[in-house]
């Protein structure tokens, strides 16, 4: 894999396992010689994994639209920041220069970008792997959901297993190295119709 896309929150977090958690993953991108696309923001996690990369010899890809760039949010010391018009084009840019997607902590936004790219291998629309980094049991209850998604049958075991819950950044790599896209191409359980 050539680049990762990390989601992550424009926020710190309430704790500092979070930002230290973005810094190692930026850290293990760059020791790995895997490039960090990114939401291209100097503040919260997004920043942190940025910052880290970048320190440790990385490539930082940001991609950010113009309205936030506007907030004077945008890092200014990236290997390259992207600009673009609006949030759609924001998120089809970065799933184009990733070979792979991580979610770190984050609120509404990551976890919309989350469940976008998700939702496209359900459908078959990419085979590049998708994983959460799971920090304090930060994204708990998002996989007990899914869990019961499954159990109710409105996901398939299969589709599930498509996103790699990890607790360290190397540990999602590593499972990240092994990942193959699903078998199975058929989405719709028609047996219940």
């Amino acid at each position: 894999m050539e680049r990762l896309c990390v989601f992550s929150g424009s926020s710190p977090g309430a704790h500092p396992d979070y930002v230290r958690t973005a810094q190692e993953l930026g850290r293990s991108l760059a020791a790995a010689g895997v490039g960090l696309v990114y939401g291209g923001a100097s503040v919260g996690l997004m920043g942190a994994v940025a910052d880290a990369a970048l320190e440790a010899g990385g490539e930082a890809i940001g991609v950010i639209p113009q309205a936030l760039v506007d907030r004077e949010i945008a890092h200014q010391g990236l290997s390259e920041l992207r600009i673009v018009s609006s949030m759609h084009e924001r998120k089809a840019l970065m799933a184009e220069l990733a070979g792979g997607f991580v979610a770190l902590p984050g609120g509404m936004g990551t976890l919309e970008e989350l469940f976008e790219v998700y939702t496209w291998t359900q459908l078959g629309l990419h085979s590049k792997p998708l994983g959460l980094l799971d920090v304090r049991d930060y994204f708990k209850a998002l996989v007990a959901f899914l869990d019961h998604a499954v159990a109710e049958r409105f996901m398939t075991v299969e589709h599930r297993e498509l996103l790699v819950v990890e607790k360290r950044a190397e540990e999602l790599l590593e499972a990240f190295r092994r990942w193959r896209p699903p078998a199975r191409a058929k989405w719709i359980d028609r047996s219940q119709t």
